[in-house]
């Protein structure tokens, strides 16, 4: 156990209204980072399931960001920082970044941001995402260091101009609950899983498609859904394309779930038919965690993770087709199931679990808070 004393505390600046991939990770590093020398603080800007739903115990300020250019709580920040002794400040949105750049400059803190999906294509709204890029941009001079969770957002920072020497890839990382789960193959109904936070980036409509096309073929399937939608109007506009495409019935929709890993249990393979806007998507970490073999779309992170036939299937992003058949080999055998989730699991615990993540983030504090031992 690590002396509490000694350790150096950062301040983590997030938004906290939901608890999903980014906000795992903050979670997990607040559990782990102790033991490189280091204990954490949270400012919320936007407080909400954050609180209720984490595991770690670390102190949590709530301030509120009253809109997306209020700097109120940057001041708040500032004062936490000093009083609290915090050597570093660490963001991980638009949002969160404004404040904290404020805060820095008031305290007189180095300011690390993590880079969790590309700004310029995080949302569905064009102006939504020129306008969070210019925040992050403008917020960001004379960040320490930028951490990308791949080496795909590590080539989009360097592509918008930032140095080689300010950026710091760190792969995300979850936590291997225990030895992989002994588990009979699956049949004769499958059971698909998906976790997101359900919002138009997702491609939860390719899969509704996908399910359409399996049960035409005749295979006995189901789609469990874990996880909120983003907005009211998109869970309606997608149960009624379900229904319209006569697979409502095939489909629980669990929603928000505080035990994702409970989840994944009830579940034969993963799926994640995201469109854009991934970095390294936790979720599906978390199921090669637990034995779930995971298919996803090709987008930015994705194949770093998953080699296709191996550890995990990778298909076109946007394509029905072609997801619907992958699923479909699957369930014939022509992948070997068992093989996939021990390769998965393996993948996981050596390259991408809690404490790898937190190695990776300790050494990027050490370079900028004593550079002399480096």
């Amino acid at each position: 156990m690590s002396k509490n004393y000694e350790n150096t505390k950062i301040m983590h600046v997030i938004n906290g209204e939901f608890f999903s991939g980014a906000e795992r990770v903050q979670d997990i590093l607040a559990m782990c980072l102790p033991d490189y020398g280091y204990e954490m603080g949270f400012a919320c800007i936007k407080p909400g399931k954050f609180s209720a739903c984490r595991n770690s115990t670390v102190p949590i300020f709530e301030t509120f960001m009253k809109s997306k250019f209020d700097l109120a709580p940057a001041w708040e920040v500032a004062k936490i920082v000093k009083q609290g002794n915090y050597s570093l400040l660490h963001t991980h949105t638009p949002r969160a970044a404004l404040i904290g750049r404020v805060a820095a400059w008031l305290s007189g803190v180095p300011l690390v941001h993590h880079v969790h999906s590309p700004t310029t294509r995080d949302t569905e709204s064009v102006w939504r995402n020129r306008m969070n890029s210019l925040i992050e941009q403008l917020s960001l001079v004379g960040v320490s260091r930028l951490i990308p969770v791949s080496k795909s957002l590590e080539f989009y920072l360097k592509k918008q101009g930032w140095p080689e020497k300010r950026i710091a890839m760190v792969a995300n990382g979850v936590v291997t609950p225990d030895a992989l789960p002994v588990r009979d193959a699956p049949g004769p109904e499958w059971v698909i899983g998906s976790v997101a936070l359900f919002r138009p980036r997702k491609g939860t409509e390719v899969l509704i498609q996908a399910l359409a096309s399996l049960r035409q073929a005749g295979r006995p399937i189901r789609l469990r859904a874990v996880g909120p939608f983003e907005t009211v109007e998109y869970e309606k506009t997608i149960k009624e394309m379900a229904d319209r495409l006569g697979v409502g019935d095939m489909i629980d929709w669990i929603g928000f779930a505080q035990n994702v890993n409970a989840e994944f249990t009830k579940m034969d393979i993963l799926v994640l038919p995201s469109l854009f806007g991934e970095g390294m998507p936790m979720v599906i970490l978390e199921a090669m965690a637990t034995g779930v073999p995971v298919v996803a779309s090709d987008v930015e992170g994705i194949p770093e993770v998953l080699e296709h036939g191996k550890s995990g299937l990778v298909v076109p992003a946007g394509d029905v087709k072609q997801l619907a058949a992958v699923i479909a080999e699957l369930i014939d055998n022509k992948y070997d199931w068992r093989a996939m989730r021990e390769d998965a699991y393996q993948l996981q615990t050596a390259s991408f679990s809690d404490y790898s993540m937190a190695k990776g983030v300790a050494r990027v504090y050490d370079l900028i808070l004593d550079p002399a031992h480096h």
